[in-house]
């Protein structure tokens, strides 16, 4: 060992150092993450747009999809604060480098950005923009659905002069979908000016008649269904319930709400009990929509007891296939996810609904034949002629 510790002992300090730099790297790394699972949802914010400002939005996505954040953390909402980076970055073309996650949020935030400084002579530019959004085919309606929701900040949250835009947008589907944006907004929306934004919605919203603004005279009727299904959190909130937490007792309440609309407006009373479902996936995921695939069974059952509570045959039904959309997400989550989805659901018939309403989607969303072979297989066997009559 003598000539070992003559030789190499002028190393010694700079192997020492090394040593030293990597055990505070790695405890500084641990640091970090311990420190993102501790902030609050504005101290994630500053932190991710400081990081896309640093490193570039692209590598902030990349963190971003990866990161141990606190529970009930809105992830579609840090995507669009990395999103609105990236329009910095980028401006209208960085929608051609978004990606899907988060629900869509990056594109959303592109052409929001755009609409902001250009305004309506915008509108025809993020027709086009939105037809790359990236995705399967409902990421195209659903980029008009982020557009809504800076619509209605750009016009102060005005809505009325917001669903006067959207109704510029190119056809039905996309002024329905761009009109929900709105309703979004007004309800659980405010981060371009929270004061303003809480002055202006009590114009629009009262406990007393929740359904107002689906019904006002400045709603038209192809963005009615959908202001319905976008009304959930509010129903929560004028039953008296934490909107960020509700509970079972305030579903059961809110719920009831939706048997109010006249009978005659079937479409409008599903369309409130299937917004529910919409929700029920992302609260029973503690919000975290990069994982709603993920769910487990015990959280997939408990969205299933959650509708169970509309005591009523079509309301349960309606709630159910809301759900399924959004675990389903229009083939752009893992498919195994659905069919675990209506495996555990209790009800026989209600089980039996979602199987062939899911066989519905995959029919109406996806295109590649051997996705489709692939999925009638994976089905129960008493679902498998069923599937390949109609897929394949």
């Amino acid at each position: 060992m003598q000539w070992c510790d003559m030789k190499y002992l002028k190393y010694l300090p700079l192997f020492s150092a090394a040593v030293v730099i990597l055990v505070f790297l790695a405890l500084s790394s641990s640091k970090q993450s311990v420190k993102l699972s501790e902030m609050s949802f504005d101290e994630l914010k500053i932190y991710f747009t400081n990081l896309a400002k640093q490193k570039g939005a692209k590598h902030a996505f990349e963190v971003l999809k990866k990161a141990e954040v606190s529970v009930d953390t809105d992830m579609h909402l840090l995507g669009h604060v990395v999103g609105d980076e990236l329009y910095q970055q980028e401006g209208l073309n960085g929608i051609k480098l978004c990606t899907e996650d988060f629900r869509n949020a990056c594109s959303h935030s592109i052409v929001v950005g755009f609409f902001t400084d250009q305004g309506e002579a915008a509108l025809p530019q993020i027709s086009q923009a939105c037809q790359q959004a990236p995705g399967g085919s409902g990421a195209y309606t659903m980029c008009f659905h982020g557009l809504g929701h800076g619509i209605l900040a750009f016009v102060n949250y005005d809505l009325e002069k917001a669903i006067q835009i959207c109704q510029g947008t190119p056809g039905q589907p996309e002024i329905s979908q761009c009109i929900s944006g709105t309703i979004m907004e007004i309800i659980s929306g405010g981060g371009h000016d929270k004061t303003l934004w809480g002055k202006q919605r009590q114009k629009y919203l009262f406990a007393e008649n929740p359904f107002y603004v689906c019904s006002a005279d400045f709603m038209p009727e192809m963005g009615k269904q959908l202001c319905f299904n976008y009304l959930t959190p509010y129903l929560w909130e004028a039953v008296g319930a934490d909107i960020n937490k509700p509970t079972e007792a305030d579903f059961a309440k809110s719920f009831a709400l939706c048997q109010t609309i006249p009978s005659i407006d079937q479409q409008y009373i599903n369309g409130c009990f299937g917004g529910f479902g919409k929700e029920f996936t992302t609260l029973a995921q503690n919000k975290d929509i990069r994982k709603i695939d993920q769910m487990s069974d015990e959280q997939f059952a408990t969205v299933d007891r959650w509708c169970e509570l509309a005591k009523d045959i079509e309301g349960i039904k309606a709630c159910l296939e809301q759900a399924l959309s959004s675990i389903f997400w229009g083939g752009e989550n893992d498919p195994a996810a659905s069919i675990r989805f209506c495996k555990v659901i209790n009800n026989p018939g209600n089980q039996k609904n979602c199987f062939l309403n899911l066989i519905g989607q995959v029919s109406f969303y996806i295109k590649d034949d051997k996705y489709k072979q692939a999925f009638c297989e994976d089905l129960p066997a008493e679902f498998n002629d069923e599937c390949k009559k109609r897929l394949t």
